[in-house]
């Protein structure tokens, strides 16, 4: 059985990286196989199969793909691109800085609320500046999965690891005296920077641009926006054990309804129609079929298989064990959902530094964090970003190559894992 889900998931995303206007359909098929496996051998049951998808994630991503389009067609995405274009002296520098803006909004909320949020003005920057659109959303997509590991809240696989190792929100900038993995993470994203200006040099050319005096059509669709964001901002410092495991969900969704019902009363059925055209159904259900392959590829104890080969290396070799978990995290993580990678490795880490008591425990969690957390930004399905982003200007009418994504996630990988990697060897690994 092992054997049989291994294959159809390596088929599987050999099939999404070969044919990616497939995918959901390619991901559906899959799912529905390996579940279906799953389930004639006994691994698991339909109700363990449901409670796989992860509700919270597809509740969230709905919701604010419904506020994000009547943000979209109040035209301020417009304005902001107008206004920040007339500041900036070329195209370079206005892709940069959306970028930075990205990473430090996703230090403190899920990535794919970043990517949706910050997409409409990347297309606009792009489309007012004569750059293709794609390169754009990609950075803003690679920058957001930078800066998850930053914070304790910034993202899924740091609040697992903060609950594991009893770290605070303080922790993770300092900890026992020595800079701690926001530094990392951080010197990794200074790092990605001459990428993306390597990337954009040819649009170094003064900007001749006047402003096109757009007018607004209502602030409320961005005041619903802002809100959301700081909602989701204040809520992450609550601790996960008190409060619903779809509490992101919710929270978007109220502000999806507050949307319709705003954009019902303001456009009429045109407003409306359009918010509910805008929901990239594609991508959602391509999400939920991916947790479902995902789930069965843990169930059938592949995760606990890579992880004891982790477990078997370098037991005396400190500097081998280290690299191996980080790079090793790469690669796994490049390809599946890096949740139950990490939820398997934290207690294998644990066991490990027992057996090796002059070994910092926390060299290996924070490179079990940098290596986990930037590895998704190694190809196109290996963050839930990168998939969103991609869903985004494919629905846009763009059709992004495989090619497109690598020329610029793999750079960036290789510069931000290199980066964290090296700063938390010479800084714990002593």
């Amino acid at each position: 059985m092992k054997i049989f889900i291994l294959v159809a998931f390596i088929l599987t995303y050999a099939a999404i990286i070969a044919f990616p206007r497939k995918k959901p359909m390619v991901a559906g098929v899959a799912a529905f196989v390996c579940a279906g496996g799953c389930l004639i051998f006994g691994k698991t049951g339909f109700i363990e199969i449901f409670r796989a998808i992860d509700l919270n994630v597809v509740l969230m991503l709905v919701g604010i793909m419904i506020t994000v389009s009547a943000f979209s067609y109040s035209q301020m995405p417009d304005f902001i691109a107008d206004k920040l274009i007339a500041k900036v002296p070329n195209a370079l520098i206005a892709i940069v800085l959306l970028s930075v803006l990205s990473g430090l909004i996703s230090a403190f909320i899920d990535n794919v609320a970043t990517v949706l949020m910050l997409a409409p003005i990347g297309i606009a920057v792009a489309l007012k500046t004569k750059v293709s659109p794609i390169p754009v959303i990609i950075c803003i997509a690679v920058s957001s999965n930078l800066q998850g590991a930053a914070t304790l809240v910034g993202d899924t696989t740091s609040i697992m690891l903060g609950s594991f190792a009893n770290m605070s929100f303080s922790d993770f900038f300092f900890l026992n005296g020595k800079l701690s993995i926001f530094w990392a993470v951080e010197l990794g994203a200074v790092l990605t920077i001459p990428v993306i200006v390597f990337i954009f040099r040819k649009n170094r050319e003064r900007l001749c641009f006047e402003s096109e005096n757009i007018k607004i059509k209502s602030v409320v669709p961005t005041i619903l926006l802002l809100t959301n964001l700081l909602t989701l901002i204040a809520i992450s410092f609550i601790p996960a054990e008190n409060k619903p495991a779809v509490t992101n969900g919710l929270i978007c969704i109220a502000f999806a309804f507050a949307a319709l019902v705003f954009t019902a009363i303001k456009y009429k059925k045109e407003g409306l129609t359009q918010s509910v055209k805008d929901v990239d159904f594609a991508t959602v259900f391509f999400l939920i079929f991916l947790f479902i392959i995902i789930f069965t590829v843990e169930k059938v104890g592949i995760i606990d298989d890579i992880s004891e080969l982790f477990a078997s290396l370098g037991d005396k070799n400190v500097f081998l064990l280290y690299t191996v978990i980080v790079f090793g995290s790469v690669l796994f993580s490049a390809f599946i959902d890096n949740i139950p990678y990490v939820a398997t490795m934290l207690p294998v880490i644990r066991a490990l530094c027992a057996a090796l008591p002059t070994v910092s425990p926390y060299l290996l969690y924070f490179g079990l964090l940098c290596g986990a957390t930037l590895g998704g930004n190694l190809t196109p399905v290996g963050a839930s970003a990168n998939v969103v982003g991609i869903g985004i200007l494919n629905k846009a009418g763009y059709k992004v190559k495989n090619s497109d994504f690598f020329k610029i996630g793999i750079p960036f990988t290789l510069v931000a894992v290199l980066g964290g990697y090296t700063f938390c060897w010479f800084v714990w690994g002593a």
